[in-house]
């Protein structure tokens, strides 16, 4: 049984590393070309960092598969005899704390590089020391706080419920959705929150937003800034605690149109259902996970030396959780992409396709993200449409952007042509 898994384990591993090989390839090749989307300047720059990106991803992913097999080899079987005094949920608490832990450990080199020497190179991060020890310190409290909690009640549910797979899938699928409830409160920890210092801009929202019906907490303006300078917005919460934010970066850079279109795409998402498409999607992919580890044969333990007990049980699952989202993605990505130009078919008819063409052009510029990709990169990672094929079907031709000169493009609103 513990060949299956890890043949299963190995597939997912050479899939990956081929699709990241090829992307590389692709993007060096793309990147030496005519520029498109972007300015001449920044396509050649997004296409380094994807590059550059990619190679660390590689790394990492090479790390991940030496690390799991130390895992599976003795890692497992020594941290089972460290907590061997205690049973119960205790025990899962302490193994799978532990592991989440060590695991953590093994993987900051990658985010120290990524958060201080890559972002930093190519001017995205603006993280300081104190800064992420605090935050390191801020998660690590939710962690040990929240986390060992659902742990605990998740290995009470393993060893006293018959079918516990059942009953399990319905109390983590509940804690999820209890998270996306919370989450704008959790955020109010790590990022300030503040109400739009622009009244007008203020205005404008409450006006899109009332004209197709959707109530919120309120619009906010979030401090990402001190953390990095990429754009973004998002509708944060569910029922209630629903909130429109906006990255402090993303109101600098766009103007008051190109917002409201924005934010009419991220209405196009409520309006379309698809949070709730995502968590139905979310639902299937943890169903699928306990029904499969719900009926792991004893073999698979004792070949890995562990007791068929709820720390292992949950060890399992969490070492196993990874292959099987990647073997899903595909469909739930095609999914994805497709609401995505639903998502852009209705924030255009909120505002115009000028507008919303012009933001996404300065999203891609601002956040230097590189226009092509390899297919089989998309088919399996991309959970939104590449660039070029969303203004493609907003009608946007590519005359424009690229042909402009690089001081010109960050002036304001990029001139545009439409196909007829």
């Amino acid at each position: 049984m513990l060949e299956i898994a890890i043949g299963i384990y190995c597939l997912y591993f050479i899939i990956t590393v081929y699709t990241s090989v090829m992307q590389i390839d692709y993007v060096k090749k793309a990147k030496d070309r005519s520029a498109v989307i972007l300015t001449p300047s920044k396509f050649i720059e997004a296409g380094k960092y994807s590059v550059d990106s990619q190679r660390l991803g590689l790394l990492s992913s090479f790390y991940d598969f030496i690390i799991f097999f130390m895992w599976i080899s003795f890692g497992l079987e020594y941290l089972d005899s460290l907590t061997i005094y205690y049973q119960g949920w205790q025990k899962a608490v302490l193994f799978i704390d532990s592991f989440i832990i060590i695991n953590w450990f093994l993987g900051l080199p990658f985010e120290l590089y990524k958060t201080f020497k890559l972002d930093k190179k190519y001017g995205f991060s603006n993280m300081t020391v104190k800064l992420f020890i605090q935050d390191t310190i801020k998660s690590g409290i939710l962690f040990l706080l929240f986390g060992s909690l659902v742990i605990a009640a998740l290995s009470v549910i393993i060893s006293s419920v018959s079918n516990w797979w059942l009953w399990g899938f319905i109390f983590i699928f509940l804690i999820f959705i209890l998270i996306n409830i919370l989450a704008p409160y959790f955020m109010m920890w790590f990022n300030k929150f503040e109400p739009l210092k622009d009244q007008d801009l203020q205005q404008k929202i409450e006006n899109l937003l009332d004209s197709v019906g959707f109530k919120s907490s309120g619009v906010f303006s979030s401090d990402a800034s001190k953390r990095d300078n990429r754009l973004n917005a998002y509708f944060g919460g569910l029922g209630s605690s629903k909130r429109v934010v906006l990255f402090d970066t993303l109101i600098e850079k766009l103007t008051h149109n190109e917002l409201l279109a924005v934010l009419g795409h991220e209405l196009g998402h409520a309006k379309n259902g698809d949070i709730y498409k995502n968590i139905l999607i979310m639902g299937v992919v943890l169903f699928t996970t306990f029904a499969i580890f719900g009926n792991i044969p004893e073999e698979l333990f004792l070949q890995l030396h562990l007791n068929n007990q709820p720390y292992a049980i949950i060890v399992i699952i969490m070492m196993f959780v990874s292959p099987i989202f990647f073997f899903l993605m595909p469909l739930i990505s095609a999914l994805s992409r497709h609401n995505e130009y639903a998502a852009d078919e209705f924030g255009s008819n909120l505002a115009t396709k000028d507008d919303l063409v012009n933001a996404l052009l300065k999203l891609a510029n601002e956040n230097k993200s590189f226009p092509l990709s390899h297919p089989l990169y998309i088919f399996f990672f991309y959970s939104h449409p590449p660039l070029v094929e969303r203004l493609k079907e907003l009608g946007y031709n590519g005359a424009g952007i690229a042909q402009m000169k690089d001081d010109e493009a960050l002036k304001g609103s990029c001139e545009v042509n439409y196909e007829q």
